[in-house]
């Protein structure tokens, strides 16, 4: 019994997980409007090492359209650049030699579409997660009833994971669903 509990609790973090990272994959995605996830997971040269961008300087939004980016050091403006510009965020950096900054341009209709777009194939990659985590535990359940667990026991826990996949495939639908209405918004 115990083992079902155990393969029931890991299928649950493993789900977690999917819907957090999707959670995180939707607010890198533009929406019009400038937000420090924009940069946040990008990685600059610093000193031989790949460091997140976010060690290096600060990062500031300072007005809706704008994000400001002071590195710390000066030294640091070109590999900031350089890490904007082959990330492709559809933006194009600016640097005074003391700052850079990203003026985030308005959406055309297009470019709304084809980031909806992005955010519903983000949305099905985190569902195809948490049916590949029920799948496992589904197998991990039968085998577990082979080795001697009541099977009522598996069956009912097995119906648990449908509705425990159901309710985190709900949650993806409603973070998409969120994330397309900003992005359409103009």
């Amino acid at each position: 019994m115990e083992e079902i509990e155990f393969i029931f609790d890991a299928t649950k973090e493993s789900m977690d997980s999917a819907v957090d990272r999707l959670r995180r994959e939707l607010q890198k995605i533009s929406t019009g409007k400038a937000t420090p996830m924009m940069v946040d997971g990008l990685l600059v040269e610093y000193y031989g090492s790949q460091t997140p961008i976010s060690r290096v300087a600060n990062i500031n939004v300072s007005d809706a359209r704008t994000l400001v980016i002071q590195p710390w050091e000066k030294t640091m403006i070109q590999p900031i650049e350089r890490a904007i510009f082959e990330a492709n965020l559809g933006v194009t950096p600016q640097n005074d030699g003391e700052i850079v900054r990203i003026i985030i341009p308005p959406l055309t209709n297009d470019r709304r579409k084809e980031l909806a777009k992005k955010a519903k194939a983000l949305g099905e990659d985190a569902k195809v997660s948490l049916r590949n985590a029920r799948r496992d535990a589904i197998k991990e359940i039968k085998d577990a009833v082979k080795e001697g667990v009541p099977e009522d026991v598996g069956k009912d826990k097995e119906s648990e994971m449908d509705d425990l996949t159901k309710k985190y495939s709900n949650k993806c639908d409603e973070l998409v669903k969120t994330k397309e209405t900003d992005i359409m918004t103009i």
